[in-house]
């Protein structure tokens, strides 16, 4: 029988497969958005963007005094190990969610928090010693975190969109090349002749 850990949360209690980075509430996401089926896995890009924030924002409350220092290495470690897509597997919030990316973000603390807590050689779960929301999330809340981590996603994907552009702008002059000298059909407009002072329709 694969072993467990009991996490706990405002709802209640949970046990949550030991082999999981993810916690109860990301399990929570998943029971009550399963709206499209598809997994926030499915855009690598945005959780790696979310690894940056959430590394970004330990380095900062470290600096703040806002957390450990030790605790902020293991952030930091484990932000790491997102960024890598080690554990992109892990992030099994769905796409489209209630409110406004709360379950992603939590999806992303709970797994760089059981990361860290192993790092720092505790066990996944043992949250008084690094915490998803207190110690990961710290100084943070899913309107600064989720909008972050978006923008930095976009802006990681413009290559791949911007090589799209150019193999579309390619495709397009060799169709215009290609039907030059066939005539279309357009709009029925009015012009003005530039020489006379008539209109005609084009």
């Amino acid at each position: 029988m694969e072993s467990t850990r009991k996490e706990h949360d405002f709802l209640g209690e949970l046990e949550i497969p030991n082999h999981l980075y993810y916690g109860i509430q990301t399990f929570r996401a998943v029971e009550n958005f399963n709206i499209t089926g598809i997994p926030i896995s499915k855009e690598p890009l945005f959780i790696k963007a979310l690894g940056y924030v959430k590394k970004a924002a330990a380095l900062a409350n470290k600096d703040c005094n806002a957390i450990d220092p030790k605790i902020a290495e293991a952030i930091c470690y484990g932000s790491d190990q997102v960024i890598a897509g080690k554990f992109n597997d892990e992030f099994v919030s769905d796409l489209i969610q209630g409110g406004a990316g709360t379950s992603v973000n939590m999806n992303a603390n709970e797994v760089i928090a059981n990361i860290g807590l192993e790092y720092l050689g505790h066990k996944k779960g043992e949250y008084n010693f690094l915490h998803p929301n207190n110690h990961v999330n710290c100084s943070q809340s899913t309107n600064d975190a989720y909008p972050s981590a978006f923008r930095i996603a976009l802006y990681l994907k413009m290559d791949s969109f911007i090589k799209t552009l150019s193999g579309l702008e390619v495709a397009f002059a060799k169709k215009g090349e290609e039907f030059k000298e066939v005539l279309k059909n357009g709009k029925n407009t009015i012009a003005r002749c530039s020489s006379h002072d008539f209109r005609t329709r084009i």
